[in-house]
């Protein structure tokens, strides 16, 4: 059974013409990374009143299944989106939709509980990171501030007991 990947690199070899679109290089490219990583819809933890959502990432391309971290969303931190690692149960960053940027705890300053993190431990906001583990600088996809959530978390919001959920 032939794959997509397989499909799509096959395409690119003979330079064929799909529906009058022609395949590049880029576009192969494009396309073999758009499922390298990716971020699901926003869910709420009423018990820590905040949203979270997983992002998924493949460390390199050919990297069987998808490895996970949370994106935390505080409403009274409207601000930022923070990462957490749920192996090591630590923040080890924030993303700012203000500025735009990233800023990467330093591995001392990583800790479970956001309030143990001083403020003064978030360096000036840049680039995004790397993708977790990988070698060969592709990017974190930035988060989008277009679908955070808004409003008053939903009066229905159902619990997540998750042992390894962040504090």
């Amino acid at each position: 059974m032939l794959t997509r990947r397989t499909l799509l690199m096959a395409a690119l070899l003979v330079g064929s013409t799909v529906g009058g679109w022609q395949v590049t290089s880029n576009d192969a490219t494009a396309s073999l990374f758009r499922y390298r990583q990716r971020y699901s819809s926003w869910s709420y933890y009423p018990t820590r009143t905040y949203y979270y959502r997983s992002y998924y990432y493949k460390p390199y391309a050919s990297y069987s299944g998808y490895k996970y971290h949370y994106c935390i969303y505080y409403p009274s931190r409207p601000r930022y989106v923070y990462y957490y690692n749920p192996v090591r149960k630590v923040y080890w960053g924030r993303y700012d939709l203000e500025e735009k940027g990233y800023s990467m705890l330093e591995e001392k300053d990583r800790k479970g509980n956001l309030e143990d993190i001083a403020e003064s431990a978030f360096p000036k906001p840049g680039e995004m990171p790397q993708i977790p583990d990988s070698e060969d600088g592709v990017q974190i996809e930035r988060p989008s501030a277009d679908d955070l959530p808004s409003g008053d978390p939903p009066a229905d919001a159902p619990g997540n007991g998750a042992a390894d959920a962040p504090k």
